[in-house]
């Protein structure tokens, strides 16, 4: 997952890759992850949607296309539902309860 986070993932290809049954696959992750297969792609898409949100030269497209989403319209009602907060005002500094971080 980490290493190609813009293919769309599923449980039944992650349990593909490994070679167990999508219900094994599913159990096992959530037993050494804490979460389900699901939730922390989720995690590790916004955290590198927030990453190149802080790089200006990354457009929101560019950024959605890098983390898996299909359109700008997806990826920010997702980051939004995710971070309390549009990719626009976090890319502008302001942290998940709007609140300024930069000083400008």
């Amino acid at each position: 997952m980490h290493d190609d986070l813009a293919r769309p993932w599923t449980v039944a290809s992650l349990a593909a890759v490994t070679g167990v049954s999508r219900a094994a696959f599913a159990e096992r992750f959530r037993q050494r992850v804490g979460i389900s297969p699901g939730g922390y792609l989720l995690q590790i898409r916004m955290a590198r949607a927030r990453t190149l949100l802080r790089d200006e030269r990354s457009t929101l497209s560019t950024v959605a296309t890098a983390v898996g989403y299909g359109s700008e319209a997806a990826f920010s009602t997702a980051f939004k539902r995710y971070a309390g907060t549009t990719p626009g005002a976090y890319r502008a500094g302001r942290d998940h309860d709007g609140v300024r971080l930069n000083s400008d």
